[in-house]
């Protein structure tokens, strides 16, 4: 009797330990890409990068910073600024157009003059 009980208990240990490794998850790297696809967070990055990606591709949308944003997006839009001011020469800023010329002076038009920044 008391080896049936022992092979018994043994093999529900055997058992419980296959159903334990069953539930492990085979490919980690596969998993944690799934899951970070099927995240809202990822979802909300996805959607703010599209935007960034219109504002970037179009110097006449207004880039509005304003006194109480936090510094991420201070610098986020800043960035963004620049990058226009480089790739098109120009962008908008606060409501001012703003210009670069050849020589990287940045100016804008104000009662038709030239006022370098």
């Amino acid at each position: 009797m008391n080896k049936f009980l022992a092979i018994l208990i043994f093999g529900l240990i055997f058992l419980f330990y296959k159903v334990i490794s069953f539930k492990k998850i085979k490919n980690l790297k596969l998993h944690k890409f799934k899951n970070k696809l099927q995240s809202t967070q990822t979802n909300i990055e996805r959607i703010f990068l599209r935007e960034e990606e219109k504002i970037f591709s179009n110097p006449n949308i207004n880039i509005i910073i304003g006194n109480y944003d936090n510094e991420y997006n201070i610098n986020r839009k800043s960035n963004i600024h620049r990058a226009r001011l480089s790739k098109f020469r120009r962008s908008k800023l606060n409501g001012e157009m703003i210009f670069q010329d050849d020589e990287q002076g940045i100016y804008k038009f104000k009662n038709g003059r030239k006022i370098y920044l």
